[in-house]
């Protein structure tokens, strides 16, 4: 007797394990705006995301782990977006990358910094520059490098939280030009001045 042979299961296993993790990512963003992370449980995620309680650990440990999950996900793109322009000196490039990114997934960026998790990503987005700065040297920072990196991160979440919080926001062009001015070229620079950098055109 041949044994039935079901390649289909593991697979149909795998995408509902796939569409679980989504639902109970979702369900935690869309808490996140209506109350702080201490604030929500475990069983409100469950209930929000219609899954089962027991269901949710069979995922993630603790509702911290999904917070750093989606965190840490969204850092490392972050991250690894800007850098290559970094390294080419191309500073603006850099910003424009980013706060473009952002723009792209602004109800999710807007979630996590303006709904309760602002903390929990201001520590992933920390971590993950600094292991990229490990592998990476900084171009000609006049800064440790490690102190550039906090500076630079712990600058640009509060920029990114004030701009996300805006009924108008400023156009992308304009808010990655305060970020490189303000933020990027005084902490890469080798001299940490901006003055006398040229102005960049400014689109009509």
């Amino acid at each position: 007797m041949h044994k039935t042979h079901r390649p289909h299961l593991s697979a149909a296993q795998d995408a509902r394990a796939v569409r679980t993790r989504e639902a109970l990512r979702r369900a935690l963003l869309e808490l996140l705006e209506r109350k702080a992370l201490e604030d929500i449980s475990i069983r409100d995620i469950a209930a929000q995301a219609e899954v089962s309680y027991t269901t949710f650990f069979r995922h993630h440990t603790t509702k911290e782990a999904l917070l750093d999950e989606i965190a840490a996900e969204q850092m490392r793109r972050f991250v690894e977006l800007g850098w290559p322009n970094i390294e080419a000196s191309d500073t603006r490039a850099a910003s424009v990358a980013l706060f473009t990114y952002v723009d792209e997934h602004r109800q999710l960026w807007s979630t996590l910094l303006t709904g309760g998790a602002a903390s929990a990503l201001r520590e992933e987005l920390l971590s993950s520059a600094r292991a990229l700065a490990k592998q990476k040297e900084l171009p000609g920072s006049w800064l440790p490098a490690d102190l550039a990196v906090v500076f630079a991160v712990s600058s640009t979440i509060e920029l990114l939280a004030w701009w996300l919080r805006q009924e108008k926001p400023l156009p992308i062009e304009q808010i990655a030009e305060i970020h490189d001015r303000l933020i990027v070229t005084p902490s890469m620079s080798q001299s940490g001045k901006a003055v006398g950098r040229p102005a960049a055109k400014r689109r009509r």
